[in-house]
């Protein structure tokens, strides 16, 4: 034998061997690494012989949207969807028939119970069964089940119906802020609740959380293997929403201005917005009309106090008013002729009043009240004292730079709020005599009331915002969202100035705002009447009326600003919209019952806090914590330990609010509800669940058991309120 053959043979398996071995090596490590077989590419966790890896997804709950004292908005409801099996071969215990024996019988029992016509549901089941549907549902009337239907359902004992457990979205007050929450629903897709409009879809990110993921083995008939199972990731439920609106405003606001809308001769749309002036936190927000967010059965997506343009009318004559006394060209001592105003133009631009021209501007119904100062045609809200500013006061061009410092003609920018910008036609003479009284300027509400809130806080104006906090499923802070200043238009001056001129614009006797008047408080205000263009120009056949008032009168604390178009502009009533600063003087706590010529006194020492944290802490901490906001304290209980708390901590307090604390103590004691508002009997009833019957409106006048008799859960008290 060739000695160097063999060698060569040798060296030859040798290579062979190594080659093999390199490729079974690379293909263990590319499995190992990738999970996939080299050749095939088959996921080898998808397969076990004979066992399989399945996972199951854990669903993660949508964060709740809550008002500012913890009334439920928007949450997450179980619902369930009844499913119909016709396949004849379905068993069930026993062998018993599983599937819908008597098709006709079946849709006579469901019908009245799903609100379904009977031979629609037979129709369904009949057609399913005749195309050899194994299963069938029964449309939109089938789904979002409550599970007391289910109940009623399953009672009947019918063959063949199964449920399917889904989620449904539930908004608990049907109409609230709807335009502004919006509304999120469950997509099939995706098999998750997905926010659609408003809120809901502004905030989904915070909202929606995180599903989690459950591995298990199972043989091939899907069945778990014993001791298989196990979270790979568990489910992160979606933030909380804490809003700063107020239940109580809200339902006045929405009321009021669907009353006048309904009730005013051609009335189309209202809008409002109900703000404190100090922080910028919204208690109310309405559009109407409005629909219901659980049927959604709106006709246009429009969010009225952001989102919609109008021409602002008279309103706009504080802006003016504000920017000629703040640039000192206010001319404090003159009068002026308040008869037709005839301009013209020179050479250079500047306009000028003149005895005849063809173009002229008039005040509303052609009034003439003579020759009068400024500020009396401020409360006249006269036209021609605005055109005598802007030619021979104060140039058109200053005013011009007024309305960018107040924030119009761009975007406020409050969270998760979409808005529009706005626009002025500011070229011809008559545009910048008109902007100065509210036309030829397209504004949105937000923006109206973001620039009063420096004529009512002393020149500071802030930024007024809906969301006041996020909280994760612990009730951990995530975002806090708090006063935002934005500017500073006008002087402390100027805006104590312009709060006297719009204060008598309310107590002259022919002040434009008079009908306003309100007996408990004093308030300031300016009204509004703005014409409405068409495809002819203002064509007198719709008008916006609108009113902007704050209280109290001497400190304005709350403002509100009330809107809607009719096509009458004088016979309206005026009364809801007081109802909506009734509402809001609640809110804050701050409506008296004195007189107004004594209320100012009431207001002189108003303190706002945060309401601190008391849970777990003994009465006398917590009795130390408060003893500075000049807050009242209810205490509930004769324990020594606090065990619940109203407010909720790092809510705003203020003075003379009512602040409840319930004890660790078994014995409770009637206390004297003289005086106490909605919201406070409410809080009662949370913390005792204690039956109190409310009748009327207002604030408690009587009480059916005396302060300090001893109560229990078996007592049901009884109040009086007007």
């Amino acid at each position: 034998m060739n000695p160097r053959r063999s060698n060569r043979r040798l060296m030859y398996m040798v290579i062979v061997i190594g080659m093999v071995g390199v490729v079974i090596l690379s293909n263990i490590l590319f499995t190992m690494v990738t999970q996939k077989h080299f050749r095939t590419g088959v996921n080898i966790k998808d397969y076990k012989d004979p066992d399989i890896t399945s996972q199951n997804v854990l669903k993660a709950k949508r964060g709740t949207i809550y008002d500012r004292s913890g009334e439920v908005i928007a949450q997450d409801e179980d619902t369930y969807k009844i499913i119909l099996y016709l396949d004849e071969s379905r068993k069930g215990i026993e062998d018993k028939p599983a599937y819908v024996q008597d098709i006709k019988a079946t849709a006579k029992a469901l019908a009245p119970i799903l609100d379904m016509e009977e031979s629609d549901i037979t129709e369904r089941l009949q057609s399913a069964k005749d195309n050899n549907l194994y299963q069938t549902e029964l449309g939109d009337k089938g789904k979002n089940l409550s599970s007391e239907v289910k109940a009623e359902i399953e009672a009947l004992n019918l063959t063949g119906i199964d449920f399917e457990s889904t989620v449904n979205r539930n908004y608990p007050a049907g109409v609230f802020a709807s335009h502004l929450i919006g509304y999120a629903q469950y997509d099939d897709e995706t098999n998750t609740m997905v926010g659609k409009m408003g809120l809901e879809a502004a905030l989904d990110d915070y909202l929606k959380g995180k599903d989690g993921l459950e591995v298990y083995q199972s043989d091939a008939s899907g069945n778990i293997l014993p001791g298989t199972k196990y979270t790979e990731s568990y489910p992160e439920d979606g933030d909380n929403v804490v809003l700063t609106l107020d239940s109580n405003v809200q339902q006045t606001l929405q009321t009021s201005l669907d009353k006048s809308v309904k009730d005013t001769y051609g009335g189309v749309r209202g809008w409002g917005i109900v703000m404190e002036v100090e922080t910028g936190k919204i208690l109310g927000w309405a559009s109407s009309p409005s629909f219901d967010l659980n049927k959604r059965d709106l006709k246009n997506y429009v969010d009225l106090p952001s989102d919609y343009l109008y021409e602002p009318g008279s309103v706009m004559k504080g802006i003016t008013y504000a920017a000629a006394i703040d640039s000192g060209n206010y001319p404090y001592n003159k009068t002026f002729n308040s008869g037709i105003f005839y301009f013209t133009e020179d050479s250079n631009g500047k306009i000028y009043r003149t005895d005849k021209s063809n173009l002229y501007i008039q005040d509303a119904l052609g009034n003439d009240h003579g020759t009068i100062t400024f500020d009396k045609g401020f409360v006249l809200s006269s036209n021609i004292g605005i055109c005598e500013l802007l030619t021979k006061y104060m140039d058109p061009d200053i005013y011009k730079e007024y309305v960018d410092k107040f924030g119009f003609l761009k975007p406020v920018n409050t969270p998760f709020i979409s808005n529009g910008s706005g626009s002025m036609s500011f070229n011809y003479a008559s545009e910048k005599l008109s902007t100065g009284f509210g036309q030829a300027i397209n504004v949105t509400a937000l923006q109206m009331v973001q620039a009063y809130s420096a004529i009512f806080n002393d020149g500071t104006m802030v930024q007024p915002y809906v969301v006041d906090r996020i909280e994760d499923a612990s009730g951990k802070v995530v975002e806090q969202y708090d006063t935002t200043v934005v500017g500073q238009p006008i002087s402390e001056e100027t805006s104590k100035y312009m709060q006297k001129l719009m204060k008598r614009v309310v107590y002259d006797k022919d002040g434009t705002a008079a009908a306003y008047k309100m007996n408990d408080v004093e308030i300031i205000a300016k009204t509004g009447t703005g014409q409405i263009a068409g495809k002819n120009g203002y064509d007198g056949s719709l008008y916006t009326n609108s009113v902007m008032m704050a209280a109290p009168a001497d400190d304005p604390k709350v403002m509100v600003y009330y809107a809607f178009q009719a096509k009458d502009i004088l016979s309206y009533s005026r009364e809801p919209m007081k109802e909506v600063m009734r509402a809001a003087l609640v809110a804050a706590n701050i409506t008296s019952d004195q007189e107004s010529d004594e209320s100012s006194e009431s207001y002189k020492d108003f303190k706002q806090s945060m309401m601190p944290s008391l849970l777990n802490h003994t009465l006398s901490y917590a009795k130390n914590k408060l003893e500075d906001t000049s807050t009242n304290l209810v205490v509930i209980g004769n324990g020594s330990n606090v065990v619940k708390q109203y407010p909720k901590e790092y809510e705003t307090i203020i003075s003379n609010q009512n602040v409840f604390l319930l004890t660790d103590g078994s014995k409770i004691t009637m206390p004297n509800m003289k005086g106490w508002t909605k919201k406070d009997v409410t809080a009662f009833w949370e913390m005792t669940h204690i039956d109190v019957q409310m009748s009327g409106t207002g604030k408690v006048t009587s009480q059916n058991i005396k302060a300090g008799k001893a109560i229990n859960s078996d007592t049901v008290i009884k109040v009086e309120m007007e």
